[in-house]
């Protein structure tokens, strides 16, 4: 099933999951998925790990064991830095008869000490190629307090059009603490004619190493009161998690009420956390 098609009946919500290390066994994403069984998002999709790095010919195997397992659409993960045209045929070829129909094309994290490939330089130029090899819902990535490689949020705003106009059907955006960044982006790419159902990306901090790497990988505002959540709860694990989870389900509250298309949660592989959020949310993506 197309991803897109969901927003036409409801407020969507989906889960994004990621495949272990290389040096891990794959059973553990197939335990995640276990202990994920009956929250019911609307989809799952499954990344290929921080920086574009993980168990990544898994990726497609595992989109399928959601579909067939867990009766939900899937959405596997492709950043464009990491795999030439040929490549790509390939994984296309794979989801194809997997049956995975959607795909959340990316440009990836370019990293010091692994040189990128040279075919696709831009998620654009990845999405217009797989326009090309079959009927695919291509999913986008955005970002509301504007791409670190951009000059400025009208430049990635005219990028992120770029993109659409390319063959995006829809956007999940990249995470956010302070929802006022999101609504302000909102409003750029309503201006900018960007007409696809957007997605905000809602990461549950639930403890102080997430928040050191969320600070070296990504461009992102860290408010205040955030802050001073972290602070106060930095020594006590129980306290951090729940404190993370309740967060989280403030920003969830006020974007839909305002009326955001849908919610992606980054549920770090965490059942648990998504679960208290999927409880505390649930009734809010009935209506």
């Amino acid at each position: 099933m197309r991803t897109d098609t969901l927003f036409k009946e409801k407020t969507v919500f989906s889960y994004e999951i990621f495949p272990p290390r290389r040096t891990a066994p794959v059973d553990t994403i197939y335990h995640t998925l276990d202990r994920l069984k009956g929250q019911q998002p609307d989809f799952i999709s499954v990344t290929l790990g921080a920086g574009g790095t993980g168990a990544n010919l898994s990726t497609a195997d595992i989109a399928q064991k959601i579909q067939d397992e867990q009766f939900l659409p899937s959405v596997a993960h492709l950043p464009a830095v990491n795999f030439s045209k040929d490549e790509i045929k390939v994984i296309l070829e794979e989801l194809k008869q997997k049956k995975v129909e959607n795909i959340l094309a990316l440009r990836g994290d370019i990293l010091p000490d692994k040189e990128p490939k040279k075919d696709f330089s831009y998620a654009n130029d990845l999405v217009a190629f797989i326009q090309e090899q079959g009927d695919f819902n291509i999913i986008g990535a955005c970002y509301p307090e504007t791409h670190s490689d951009a000059a400025n949020s009208v430049e990635d705003i005219r990028n992120l059009k770029r993109k659409v106009d390319s063959g995006v059907n829809q956007l999940i955006s990249q995470l956010f603490f302070d929802n006022n960044y999101f609504y302000t982006f909102k409003e750029k790419c309503d201006i900018a004619a960007i007409e696809v159902p957007i997605q905000a990306g809602i990461m549950p901090v639930v403890n102080k190493r997430q928040i050191e790497r969320m600070i070296k990988m990504s461009n992102v505002t860290l408010p205040t009161k955030f802050l001073k959540m972290m602070e106060r709860y930095e020594h006590n694990p129980e306290a951090i998690r729940d404190a993370g989870i309740a967060y989280a389900i403030n920003q969830i509250v006020d974007l839909v009420s305002q009326g955001t298309e849908g919610i992606h949660l980054y549920t770090m592989n965490n059942p648990y956390v998504a679960q208290k959020i999927r409880e505390a949310t649930r009734s809010l993506f009935e209506t």
